[in-house]
């Protein structure tokens, strides 16, 4: 893709620009000549042809848009002259045909993992300590003191702070200018300790604003959000503390535990406040329990397993005017190979999948769940109507100035992440992926929430296409970061894990670059590599709230 600008479809009547094109460039494409009537920046777009207030505007070979002023062939595309449009969809399914890639490189691959009692296969083992409700984040942040530096379980740090040397520049009474030019930051410190429990990769320690106060609709997908983050093949077992009275009982989590996974044989170790002698002996007993529990998850060791127990999570943010065309299908090409292994990756972000309702609708292998999906983008769209928004709304001022400037354009560069293959379930918020294929789930296009909720879904390792650059983590499962372009991943190297970038300077096609992605989640899964992520400690945690405070 090495050119200078690109027609993505044969449909596409707006053409991407690859590099900064000044006035009067001809570009030759779709079989004519047009002059770059001003400047264009790279990730951005230009017009094909002349547009009439009202036209219908394509990419990626769907409507993204319309025009609501008149545009000549060659002016850029911009938010001024064009609104967001999509597509309309119903639940009429048509035919869909799919021919899986060749697996032939990884048929016989296997990667090193945690195998558990109930089929499923880890790329990492840790011990959860979890509140129910807020009331408990200060008994969280006294475990994670007592527990997390004394077990060795430290962050890399690639440079140190060194907050001292302005306390003695103050002190000594040093000007604001003097302050200010003191150097502080010591660079490419990396603290290391021996691990007590080495098969075990991380404590983790899951504070939230949930469990009391909102709605009882909230507290049970808390408690199930939660099941499903114990019931993760990444998890060994847990420290669940409870205050008492909150919204999310324990009884409600329980249930919820035995809907997922029913005859679970982790250890899990429930303590409540109300009815401890004491804080101090609450706290006494969690770390106990904690310490005891992971004593036997160290007893695990990573064996092989094949592909097919991979579980990845197909997510993107921070998108720019590449990610369609570089890191999300490369994605998508991963995801299709993961398909054609028998794995099962998960595509979630549904407001970002406005104006693609209707191919996957038809990619839909059952009529049940093209009725599932079809509901679910429904109601999910009239919720956003509903509080005064709209999917419209969806692209960030971030997104808008690195080129995409609708939802629909957003959503249809989003959907690439998976692929082509059929879809084989389509799953609402905190349901678990049980079926290998291409799954649907249902969450928000906020990074950390949808993050959150893929992880709680079963996914043993996610990765995250990005053109602008996300520090996003997660507690259990490693996610990788896939950048769009080769200026990101030199400028945030220390957060970005692979390049894609590639793909539009021309030296990778979409096939070789996602099969590059599936070996990096090979040793990434296996341990033998730490996701950037993992090893700068981003550990984010936000649970989906949909109802009010009461």
């Amino acid at each position: 893709m090495s050119k200078n600008y690109v027609q993505i479809d044969p449909k596409d009547n707006i053409i991407v620009a690859i590099r900064n094109l000044d006035i009067g460039i001809i570009a030759s494409v779709a079989g004519k000549e047009i002059i770059i009537k001003e400047t264009i920046k790279g990730k951005h777009k230009f017009a094909l042809n002349n547009f009439n207030i009202g036209d219908e505007i394509f990419m990626y070979g769907v409507l993204i848009g319309k025009a609501v002023l008149t545009i000549l062939e060659g002016e850029a595309i911009t938010i001024e002259n064009i609104k967001h449009a999509s597509a309309e969809f119903n639940n009429s399914k048509e035919k869909y045909t799919w021919t899986a890639p060749d697996i032939s490189k990884f048929k016989d691959r296997t990667f090193n993992g945690y195998h558990r009692k109930d089929g499923k296969v880890g790329t990492s083992n840790n011990w959860l300590v979890i509140p129910l409700t807020f009331c408990e984040n200060r008994n969280i942040d006294v475990l994670e003191g007592a527990l997390a530096e004394k077990l060795g379980y430290f962050t890399k740090k690639d440079f140190a702070v060194d907050t001292d040397a302005l306390i003695l520049q103050y002190k000594a009474g040093a000007s604001a200018t003097t302050i200010f030019k003191t150097p502080i930051i010591n660079t490419k410190e990396e603290i290391t300790k021996n691990r007590v429990f080495p098969n075990v990769d991380g404590i983790k320690f899951l504070k939230h604003d949930g469990g009391c106060g909102g709605i009882r609709q909230d507290a049970e997908s808390l408690c199930r959000l939660l099941a499903g983050y114990i019931a993760n093949p990444n998890v060994a077992g847990a420290t669940i503390l409870s205050l008492g009275c909150q919204n999310a009982e324990i009884k409600m989590l329980q249930k919820a535990l035995d809907i997922i996974d029913p005859n679970t044989e982790k250890p899990i170790h429930i303590l409540e406040q109300q009815q401890s002698k004491s804080e101090r002996h609450f706290i006494e007993e969690a770390v106990k329990y904690t310490f005891l529990g992971m004593i036997e998850a160290n007893k695990i060791v990573r064996k092989p397993a094949p592909l097919s127990k991979l579980v990845l999570g197909l997510e993107c943010g921070g998108s720019d005017g590449f990610s369609g065309i570089s890191a999300n299908p490369a994605l998508g090409y991963t995801s299709d190979l993961l398909v054609a292994l028998g794995g099962s990756p998960v595509l979630a972000e549904f407001p970002e999948l406005n104006g693609v309702e209707q191919e996957l609708i038809n990619r839909c292998k059952t009529e049940k769940d093209a009725q599932k999906f079809h509901d679910l983008m429904r109601k999910y769209a009239a919720a956003a109507i509903a509080v005064g928004s709209g999917f419209e709304n969806n692209p960030s001022p971030g997104n808008i100035k690195d080129g995409l400037i609708t939802d629909a354009m957003k959503s249809a560069g989003a959907a690439k992440k998976g692929g082509t293959s059929p879809v084989v379930k389509v799953l609402e918020y905190t349901e678990q992926v049980t079926k290998p294929g291409l799954n649907l789930l249902c969450t928000p296009g906020n990074d950390v929430e949808s993050t959150t909720g893929l992880a709680g879904s079963g996914c043993n390792i996610v990765v995250f296409t990005t053109g602008l650059g996300t520090p996003t983590g997660n507690p259990v499962t490693p996610i990788l970061k896939l950048s769009s372009n080769t200026l990101l991943f030199e400028k945030m190297n220390d957060i970005i894990d692979i390049n894609a970038g590639t793909v539009i300077s021309g030296e990778d096609s979409i096939e070789t670059m996602g099969e590059k992605v599936l070996n990096h989640i090979i040793e990434v899964a296996s341990g033998k590599v730490a996701s950037k992520a993992v090893a700068h400690g981003h550990n984010d945690f936000i649970p989906w709230k949909r109802g009010v405070s009461l």
